[in-house]
């Protein structure tokens, strides 16, 4: 295969990969409510959606080898930890996400069937795929994602040339942070920990190139994946927003079920009678290649820390498979609602591993490693405690923490440990 179809297929596998429920439910809503502030919402939402998750791809075009490679600075037991937790997330959350936004969006509205029986044949289905995965970066990269991308884009530029540019007022006091919490909900940036390492292995199986070769190849396809999620999610955001002047939306309904309500009648109004139909397609193939991704990572990380034992690759496929039908019971409002404090944990630690990875050594020493990362935990916590368990207690602690009352009190303090730690460690390198 030459380079450049190489580059193409590897592109389109990561975008799909990508490209799931969250990515394509969330942004229209987060459009229609922001409204005139719809540029600062799109700001915010591409922060945490495309710039940090392809961040997390161009530090595995580096490492090239797993998301173990992530944590291991700093140290084997917590990088082994932070895997297991990740891929249990993954598997908990994000990937029966996949299924209840199907059956929520795709099937229920056509048939009369029980979520179970979508569940169990949805999930029979991703298994097929993961128990073929020499052949996920070409079923994946050369057919799948082609529909989903040209379907996408007949909505997004019909809609936007039958609108007039005009968006409701917004009350929206601080979109640019109500982008970036909404782009957490995507869960792009633990899925690039996960899918890079699925498209780091494919590549190695499929590619015969050389270190550098590859890491080309990766650094490329990632920017290609994350141009084409920056145009498709600016394209839904600005739908969103502009037929908020057009568009009136039943608030008595579930945030879940306004995002369906929502993409429908765009679908309808660019497509016609049709676009249910189309919508229904979309939603199916871009939730399933999210899955196939998720299911993948999970399943060779277990194979690796079995010694590369091909059972446990099939055990854990199945498994996860068997969580998903059983998890993917609930609805996606409600999966979304449970993800949030697991979100507030990991997501923020996920966050300084990517950058720490993807910047120069001389940087991101060991000892930075370390102190980042316990830093960003600690001042995390309040954020988790707080929303499972609000106090006011905790409201007079978080008041003292900058950024803090909007989830971000890691920031400051992370950023500032780096900066100690690495005065520090040349400080000790010239004595």
């Amino acid at each position: 295969m030459n380079k450049t179809k190489a580059l193409a297929i590897t592109s389109f596998a990561l975008f799909s990969l990508f490209f799931g429920a969250g990515n394509l439910l969330l942004p229209p809503l987060l459009g229609y409510n922001s409204g005139s502030n719809w540029l600062w919402v799109s700001l915010g939402f591409i922060l945490t959606a495309v710039f940090v998750p392809i961040l997390g791809i161009y530090a595995h075009s580096k490492l090239q080898g797993t998301l173990y490679d992530f944590g291991k600075n700093v140290s084997p037991l917590f990088s082994l930890v932070y895997c297991i937790i990740i891929y249990i997330i993954a598997i908990a959350i994000p990937s029966p996400r996949t299924v209840a936004a199907t059956h929520e969006i795709a099937i229920a509205p056509y048939f009369e069937i029980d979520t179970l029986v979508t569940s169990l044949i949805y999930f029979a289905f991703v298994l097929i795929f993961v128990l073929n995965r020499s052949k996920i970066l070409q079923l994946v990269g050369k057919y799948l994602t082609p529909i989903i991308v040209l379907i996408l884009l007949a909505v997004i530029v019909i809609s936007l040339y039958s609108l007039e540019f005009t968006a409701s007022p917004s009350e929206m006091k601080l979109p640019l942070l109500n982008g970036v919490l909404e782009g957490y909900q995507t869960f792009d940036a633990i899925g690039s920990v996960v899918v890079g390492a699925v498209i780091i292995i494919s590549i190695h199986n499929k590619f015969d190139y050389t270190f550098e070769e590859k890491k080309r190849l990766i650094k490329r396809s990632g920017l290609i994946a994350g141009l084409g999620l920056f145009m498709i999610y600016m394209g839904l955001i600005a739908t969103g927003a502009f037929f908020s002047s057009e568009i009136s939306l039943d608030t008595s309904l579930s945030s879940d079920m306004q995002r369906a309500s929502l993409l429908r009648k765009i679908s309808i109004a660019a497509l016609g009678s049709f676009g249910n139909s189309v919508l229904s397609v979309l939603i199916a193939l871009a939730c399933f290649t999210t899955a196939v991704g998720i299911v993948t990572g999970a399943a060779d990380y277990f194979k690796g820390l079995f010694k590369n034992y091909k059972n446990a690759y099939i055990i854990t496929a199945i498994l996860s498979c068997v969580f998903g039908v059983v998890v993917g019971q609930l609805n996606f409002n409600t999966i979304i609602v449970i993800a949030i404090p697991f979100l507030l944990f990991i997501y923020p630690i996920t966050i300084v591993l990517i950058v720490l990875n993807a910047i120069s050594k001389k940087y991101a020493s060991n000892l930075v490693f370390r102190l980042v990362v316990l830093v960003t935990f600690i001042f995390s916590i309040p954020d988790v405690v707080g929303f499972i368990s609000p106090s006011e207690t905790l409201k007079s602690i978080i008041a003292y923490i900058p950024l803090a009352e909007h989830s971000f009190g890691w920031v400051l303090p992370a950023f500032v440990v780096f900066i100690i730690a690495n005065i520090f460690s040349k400080k000790r390198q010239l004595t």
